[in-house]
């Protein structure tokens, strides 16, 4: 596990007559199954030890949800889920070995054991191999606000849905929906080393979704709408989700093609995302030390404009990327990864560290909220600003390449002229280097999408290369 979260095997059980409170976990009960994990957790490590492993990781999760689809105002799936995954990984030296199962059952977490065992003995040695430095463990364990289950029985969540639904259904021109979805998830993990680190985590996870279609035959468009939360007082409305899934349905009817071009290109904020996790994937450590990153040896330098900063918040309350420490038990805190324009570091756990002579900072297992700065133009102002380009909503493709940073994407979205949408486009591709499109970058809105653990605003961009299909 060393230098990324393991993989866990999983399984999921659908029940169509079990109450989700029965799958439910309360505070109480949550509170006894993370002992039960960390108890669990130590005792395989000392056993480990006792087998002749130098150093021995755990990370135990159990997640438990109810997930409702309905479609055109009936059920058409109910599943509740109960899934488990306990991941080992043994030292000996600096020979690994890493087993995992989905049965918490004594024989079965014994046989992951020996099979660790077993396949350490015979991996050849690796230099960077072994946990984090013990002097980075987490000590400090603050509430960061991320449990709030939601005892919504199966009922009630098929009756949400259908409101979602209805709520889009009924505005004139939707012909047709693909349903809505209602899901409540809760999470429990905990994650020890032989360093005397346990790191116990509870974390809530919920989401409602809709998708509509509008018009008919070759004029049918397809659009959604969803939202995602850790407490399920923080819900928009049933109401608001499914006139926002409609309109932006609505919003793409009569679509048409665009010629080649250069324009300015604004991204959504859901797109603009994406565009950062293409920076985070090639500043991150895997990618560098095997040299496949366009970004390579560019910590110091500039790849933004200077007035750019992102900054990563780990212990934001009810972040959906919170955590005190990252998947090897390192603290986490407040860092910038772009700092007036400069990259100021990479993205590294502790293995993709020692393979570039550098330390961890704390990102085994992904980045914890990563916050880019906002301006202060809402999304009319930037459209102002951009005057005539292109608004993106929707792309299409796995076209991008970090090992050069093409970019190249078929894309939906709104054709703007005068600073104001003049009308929808679709089948066309948008083309560019991420070095060029990251230092082209001409503001950040304030309308930040707080639905992930990137939270950024719409990105306006100079110029993209935009091409009919």
């Amino acid at each position: 596990m060393s230098g990324s979260r393991a993989v866990f095997a999983a399984h999921s059980t659908c029940l169509k007559e079990r109450p989700v409170s029965a799958a439910s976990l309360t505070a109480d009960l949550s509170r006894q199954e993370l002992d039960r994990l960390a108890e669990l957790a130590e005792d395989v490590i000392r056993r480990a030890r006792a087998a002749g492993a130098s150093a021995a990781e755990v990370a135990a999760s159990i997640d438990t949800g109810l997930n409702v689809n309905v479609r055109l105002g009936e059920v058409e799936t109910v599943e509740h889920t109960r899934d488990r995954g306990f991941g080992l990984t043994v030292y000996f030296g600096q020979h690994k070995g890493t087993a995992s199962t989905a049965d918490l059952n004594p024989a079965s977490v014994q046989a992951t054991l020996d099979q660790a065992c077993a396949i350490a003995r015979y991996t050849e040695a690796d230099p960077a191999a072994g946990l984090a430095d013990p002097a980075r463990m987490a000590t400090a364990f603050p509430d960061l606000d991320l449990w709030h289950p939601w005892e919504i029985d199966t009922a009630e969540a098929i009756a949400l849905g259908q409101q979602i639904e209805a709520a889009g259904r009924a505005h004139a021109g939707i012909t047709n929906s693909d349903g809505a979805a209602v899901q409540a998830g809760q999470t429990l993990s905990v994650y020890a080393n032989s360093h005397g680190f346990v790191g116990r985590e509870r974390a809530t996870r919920h989401a409602l979704s809709l998708s509509l279609i509008a018009g008919e035959g070759d004029r049918m468009q397809r659009d959604y709408w969803y939202d995602s939360v850790r407490a399920p007082s923080d819900f928009m409305s049933a109401q608001a989700l499914g006139d926002k899934a409609a309109e932006r349905t609505l919003a793409r009817l009569d679509s048409r093609g665009l010629g080649t071009r250069q324009c300015p290109v604004l991204f959504v904020p859901e797109l603009a995302r994406g565009l950062i996790g293409h920076l985070v994937g090639a500043v991150s450590g895997g990618a560098l030390y095997r040299r496949a990153s366009f970004l390579v040896d560019h910590a110091g330098k500039r790849v933004m404009p200077e007035w750019m900063n992102i900054v990563e918040r780990p212990l934001l309350p009810r972040g959906m990327g919170s955590g005190a420490f990252d998947a090897e038990g390192v603290a986490t805190a407040d860092s910038a990864l772009v700092q007036n324009g400069v990259l100021a570091r990479y993205i590294l756990g502790s293995y993709s560290a020692r393979k570039l002579g550098l330390e961890s900072t704390g990102n085994a297992g992904g980045i914890h909220n990563l916050l880019v700065q906002p301006g202060q133009d809402d999304f009319a102002a930037l459209l102002k600003r951009m005057d005539t380009g292109l608004v993106v909503t929707e792309v299409m493709g796995q076209g991008v390449n970090t090992l050069t940073g093409d970019y190249s994407r078929g894309a939906a979205g709104f054709w703007v002229e005068r600073g104001q949408i003049a009308y929808p486009v679709e089948e066309i591709t948008i083309a560019a280097n991420l070095r060029d499109m990251f230092a082209g970058i001409v503001a950040v809105g304030n309308d930040v999408d707080r639905r992930a653990q990137i939270l950024t605003g719409s990105i306006l961009l100079d110029r993209m290369t935009v091409a009919g299909q």
